[in-house]
C-alpha cells in the first residue's frame, strides 16, 4: 500500500477517533459520572389526603384544623433555583442550580393571601458544576452587581374554599419578579399544600433570558443553551 494511501486511512480513522470522544466523552459524564438530573420540585398530596378525598361526597369540601390567618415565614427545607436546557457536543442535558437560602414571608387574612415578598442571594444558587456557576455570577448573572432576585405579589390570592390539610391545589399568582436589576411583571400557577404545622407551596415561572437582560448563557464553541429557562421554587412557610 502506498504511503498516500496509509495516510489516509490514519486520517480517516483518526477523525472517527474524534467524533467517537466528542459525543462519547459528554454521553458517559451526563449519565454515569454526573448522575441523574434532580427532579422539578414539586408537591405530592399526602396519602391520608388522598383516601379522604375519595371517601368523601361529590362536592364535599373540608378546610384545615386550624385558621391560616397571619404571617407566615419562609423556613427550613424551602429552595430556589433554575433549570435550564443545554446541549454539550451534541448531548442534551438539563442543568439545575439551587439554593435553600431563601427568605421571605405570606400574609394571610381569612382566606386570602394579602401579601408575600420572597428573596434569594444570586451567589448561594450553585449547580453540580463549578465552571458552570462561575459563569453563572460572572458573565450570566453579574452577582456582584445585582446580589439578589426578588418576588413581590402584586395581587392577592384567594384560598375559598379552604383545602384539607394534606391536599394540593392549583392556584394563579402575579407578581414582580426582579433578576438582573430587571423587574418584570409574571403570572403563574403554583401549588399549595397545608400541613400540620406549614404551609408548603410550589411552582415555575417562565424566564426568556431577552427580557429581564441575561445574557443567553451558551458558551461558543462548548455549550448551546435555548433563549429561555425556568425558575422553580418549593417553599416550607411556617406561621410566626
Amino acid at each position: 500500500m502506498s504511503s498516500s494511501r496509509r495516510w489516509l486511512r490514519w486520517v480517516i480513522a483518526g477523525g472517527a477517533a474524534v467524533i467517537v470522544l466528542a459525543v462519547g466523552v459528554p454521553f458517559v459524564f451526563f449519565h454515569f459520572v454526573e448522575g441523574g438530573t434532580p427532579a422539578p420540585l414539586s408537591l405530592k398530596a399526602s396519602s391520608s389526603a388522598t383516601a379522604a378525598a375519595s371517601s368523601a361526597p361529590a362536592g364535599a369540601t373540608t378546610s384545615p384544623a386550624g385558621p391560616v390567618t397571619g404571617t407566615w415565614r419562609v423556613g427550613a427545607g424551602s429552595q430556589v433555583g433554575y433549570r435550564v436546557q443545554e446541549i454539550l457536543f451534541g448531548q442534551h442535558h438539563t442543568a439545575v442550580g439551587r439554593s435553600s437560602q431563601v427568605t421571605g414571608t405570606m400574609v394571610i387574612s381569612g382566606s386570602e393571601v394579602r401579601a408575600a415578598s420572597f428573596t434569594v442571594p444570586m451567589s448561594s444558587i450553585h449547580s453540580d458544576s463549578g465552571q458552570r456557576d462561575a459563569q453563572f455570577d460572572g458573565r450570566i448573572m453579574d452577582v456582584t452587581a445585582y446580589p439578589h432576585g426578588t418576588f413581590t405579589l402584586t395581587r392577592p390570592i384567594s384560598l375559598d374554599p379552604l383545602p384539607a390539610a394534606g391536599t394540593v391545589r392549583a392556584y394563579t399568582a402575579t407578581g414582580d419578579l426582579t433578576l438582573h436589576g430587571h423587574t418584570q411583571r409574571v403570572t403563574f400557577t403554583l401549588t399549595a399544600q397545608r400541613t400540620a404545622t406549614a404551609i408548603k407551596v410550589a411552582g415555575s415561572i417562565p424566564v426568556t433570558f431577552a427580557r429581564w437582560g441575561i445574557p443567553n448563557p451558551s458558551f461558543t464553541g462548548f455549550v448551546t443553551t435555548q433563549n429561555h429557562g425556568v425558575l422553580e421554587f418549593l417553599l416550607t412557610l411556617s406561621k410566626s
